[in-house]
């Protein structure tokens, strides 16, 4: 799949800028761009040292385009393993383009998205997951994803899954080996040690399987739903969180027609919030339309924070409990926050025996003035608390991605295959052919089984110019 042209792109965002940055990689990169820079220095940079920088200026039949610097990095050495240059223009788009367009003149091709990474992949630079935590690192914004791209860019996940799959290899030779041999009716693989490694990879499997439920929420962001009747409060709440006036907050029951979506990110992890339609009977064509995508965003969220008004509590609170338990029993998977607001509008008093009645029924609410953002920090901590972030403190291999987790899920299921044999006494044979199994979707993971089409899924994602 290697193309031997050279391409070139924008490696930095399009638009103008202080600088922008234009990539070249392939076999003609150094000629080509000798073509068009001549260095203050007077020199060739052919005969220049790989990772030097140069200033001069992009000039092309006497014209000169604009004043650069050149930066060179020689086969091996660059990040796609061919030589590559980078020229930090100044950031006119105008500039840009005149400079791209001159390089495509001279014998470059314009690069397809992720190009770049892809041959930096094909040149044995990166492995595949390596590759496809590139695109998730440049994707990362907050810090629980970065650090989880860092960590996956870096080989961690590469390396756990590298180390298993040559173990099993191991074994795996050993038992084609016997295979040559049935006739002797010979064992070269000790099958107690066979069994502990077949019970040590099992364990590591589950433990990356599980890690995806935390590392699909810390990539994509944990949604969260507002919910509530009408004028409880709940666009204030997402104004307070968000520190900023996002919902257009009145004393008009049903102000809130439409969901409206923001992101916050509390202590490294990013939360999805989203403001909903207040619940109630209405003949309102537009508000029930609201009232419609409030369930459904219902549906969508990991988390739930249910809103009542202090003083409507007070009066309808067995109702509300009801109504509380109902929704539990409606979504027991879902994680349901109670939040009781507007309590600056009753006394302490109030606030107490409220929260007292309320846990006697195992029901711990936060009691909340989100108009004066009290109680605010205390959500924040909880919501948190509804991450498992351990495995992220302890640095330790995070599945984000849906192609591995499907994977690992494969592989779990044909290692399970293995030791069921091995229990059963079953032939090597029969035992090879699973064992077999399971190396290719280890192997799909890295990139030492793949194919053009997948390669093609995965690449298609990625910017132009990376």
């Amino acid at each position: 799949m290697i193309s031997q042209e050279t391409i070139v792109a924008l490696a930095s965002p399009s638009g103008a800028g202080a600088i922008a940055v234009i990539r070249i990689s392939g076999k003609d990169a150094i000629s080509i761009a000798e073509q068009v820079f001549q260095s203050v220095s007077g020199k060739s940079i052919s005969q220049q040292k790989t990772h030097t920088i140069h200033l001069g200026h992009i000039v092309d039949e006497g014209k000169v385009y604009d004043q650069v610097l050149l930066s060179i990095f020689k086969n091996p050495h660059s990040y796609t393993g061919e030589d590559v240059i980078e020229i930090s223009c100044h950031g006119s788009t105008f500039i840009q383009q005149q400079i791209i367009q001159l390089l495509l003149r001279k014998g470059c091709k314009m690069a397809q998205a992720g190009e770049f990474t892809l041959r930096a992949f094909l040149n044995g630079k990166l492995d595949l997951s390596q590759a496809e935590a590139v695109a998730d690192l440049i994707a990362s914004d907050n810090e629980a994803s970065h650090q989880i791209a860092m960590q996956q860019m870096r080989g961690g996940f590469s390396n756990e899954i590298a180390k298993l799959r040559a173990e099993l290899l191991n074994f795996a030779s050993l038992i084609e080996l016997e295979l040559d041999f049935a006739e002797e009716d010979v064992e070269f693989a000790d099958r107690t040690q066979f069994k502990e490694l077949l019970n040590r990879i099992e364990f590591v499997l589950k433990r990356l399987i599980d890690s995806f439920a935390v590392g699909n929420v810390i990539k994509n962001g944990i949604p969260v739903a507002i919910v509530g009747e009408p004028n409880v409060g709940k666009s204030t709440l997402l104004n307070a969180l968000l520190n900023e006036e996002r919902a257009i907050v009145s004393d008009i029951a049903g102000t809130t027609r439409d969901t409206i979506e923001d992101e916050l990110v509390i202590n490294g992890i990013g939360f999805r919030f989203i403001d909903t339609a207040g619940i109630r009977d209405t003949k309102d064509v537009v508000e029930s339309i609201g009232i419609k995508k409030t369930f459904e965003k219902i549906e969508q969220a990991q988390v739930v924070i249910y809103l009542f008004d202090s003083l409507k509590f007070q009066v309808s609170g067995s109702e509300y409990i009801a109504e509380i338990e109902k929704v539990k029993n409606k979504y027991p998977l879902k994680s349901i926050v109670i939040v009781i607001n507007k309590v600056d509008l009753i006394s302490q008093d109030e606030v107490s025996s409220m929260n007292q009645k309320l846990e006697t029924l195992n029901l711990k609410p936060i009691l909340m003035s989100a108009k004066e953002k009290q109680g605010i920090d205390e959500l924040k901590n909880l919501l948190l608390s509804f991450v498992n972030t351990g495995a992220l403190r302890n640095n330790e291999t995070i599945v984000t991605n849906t192609r591995h987790y499907d994977s690992l899920l494969k592989a779990l299921e044909e290692i399970q295959k293995v030791t069921f044999g091995l229990n059963s006494g079953l032939s090597s044979d029969l035992m090879a052919i699973d064992i077999k199994q399971a190396l290719y979707y280890f192997g799909e993971i890295t990139g030492e089984v793949t194919n053009d089409e997948l390669l093609g899924n995965i690449f298609a994602n990625f910017c132009i110019g990376k």
